[in-house]
């Protein structure tokens, strides 16, 4: 699960960033992005690097490792949220660190309400987490169509230009390049990553043997 961080100051940039894009890729003039879609490498390459020279945004993506984790009886939604819990802390975070409050809009799934959101949120604030709730919305999130809402787009097209670097295609190989093409605007503190921009649970010694080139963004 990933998170697009953009100042309300630089809402403006992103329509005229993506419709470059879709210049690029000989898309017409809004047409939806989504990263599904976009087959050719050379195309998801393009799109990595140009997210990476935006520097006008930050990202926090959170990788939950399947086989490391504990087999449980977790519903899909219970595990999204669980991902979710993660990005929260570290949105907070964020927006702590510049002395702001963020807002924040999910891009809808199947079967997900915003009721379950607002439970959530509820249970969350009445448990001891990491979440600095001075600094998001009072209101709470909100949902929304990428279809409808370009700014989920961008956060479309992010999280599935870093995906590839933690899934495993049909021969066992993982693709870290879109990746480390957005490494860029990861969400550093202190220069430490993997403990902000990039959440990978557990983070273990089999983990951490998985995956050694994080240590090299």
């Amino acid at each position: 699960m990933s998170a697009v961080i953009v100042r309300d100051r630089n809402l403006a940039l992103i329509n005229p960033a993506l419709e470059g894009l879709r210049t690029d890729l000989g898309r017409g003039a809004g047409t939806y992005l989504t990263w599904k879609n976009i087959r050719a490498h050379a195309d998801r390459v393009h799109i990595a690097q140009q997210l990476g020279t935006w520097t006008w945004m930050r990202s926090i993506t959170v990788v939950a490792c399947k086989r490391e984790l504990t087999p449980g009886a977790m519903t899909v939604h219970q595990m999204y949220l669980y991902q979710f819990r993660f990005i929260l802390e570290r949105l907070s975070w964020l927006a702590r660190q510049t002395g702001e409050v963020a807002s924040y809009t999910l891009a809808h799934i199947k079967g997900f309400k915003l009721s379950m959101l607002r439970t959530y949120e509820s249970a969350l604030q009445g448990q001891a987490t990491q979440i600095d709730w001075r600094h998001l919305d009072p209101a709470g999130g909100s949902l929304d169509q990428p279809q409808r809402n370009e700014n989920l787009q961008l956060a479309d097209l992010l999280v599935s230009a870093q995906a590839p670097a933690f899934s495993l295609d049909r021969f066992g190989n993982t693709e870290i390049r879109y990746l480390t093409h957005t490494a860029p605007v990861i969400y550093r503190h202190g220069g430490n990553l993997t403990s902000y921009g990039l959440k990978i649970h557990p983070w273990n010694t089999n983990t951490k043997a998985a995956y050694p080139w994080v240590a090299t963004l």
